[in-house]
């Protein structure tokens, strides 16, 4: 992987929209099910909204119903870590983007073989490239 990718809060803040920056940045959610990637269904590959790094393969896409595109593994090994999140009275695994930790979603252990992972990702944290014919 290469350097880490900082910026201050007012650079992010320029560069990202005000629901970009809340979730990213703040560590925010979307409403469920209003993200423009839930039911998308186009095969290509997810991106980070801050830096552009590659996260998400859309053959690891499937419908959770839980109302946040759901992917069952991360595009490459290391895309993306994960910290222990004690908010709101639960014990979860956040997940921040590994080249700019932005804030995405979390994972849970309850998704389909083979890694019976669940990637529960913020359709604002992502930027959808699709794939060329």
């Amino acid at each position: 992987m290469s350097e880490k990718i900082r910026k201050s809060l007012d650079e992010w803040r320029a560069e990202l929209t005000p629901e970009q920056y809340r979730v990213t940045r703040e560590a925010g959610t979307e409403r469920p099910f209003s993200g423009a990637y839930y039911r998308l269904e186009a095969d290509g590959h997810y991106h980070c909204v801050c830096c552009g790094a590659l996260l998400f393969r859309s053959g690891t896409k499937f419908d959770a119903g839980c109302g946040w595109p759901s992917f069952w593994e991360e595009a490459v090994p290391g895309a993306t870590r994960r910290i222990v999140d004690t908010s709101h009275g639960m014990i979860r695994t956040e997940v921040r983007c590994a080249s700019c930790d932005a804030h995405l979603g979390h994972v849970f252990p309850d998704g389909p073989e083979p890694s019976g992972e669940r990637f529960c990702i913020n359709s604002v944290a992502l930027d959808f490239k699709a794939k060329s014919s």
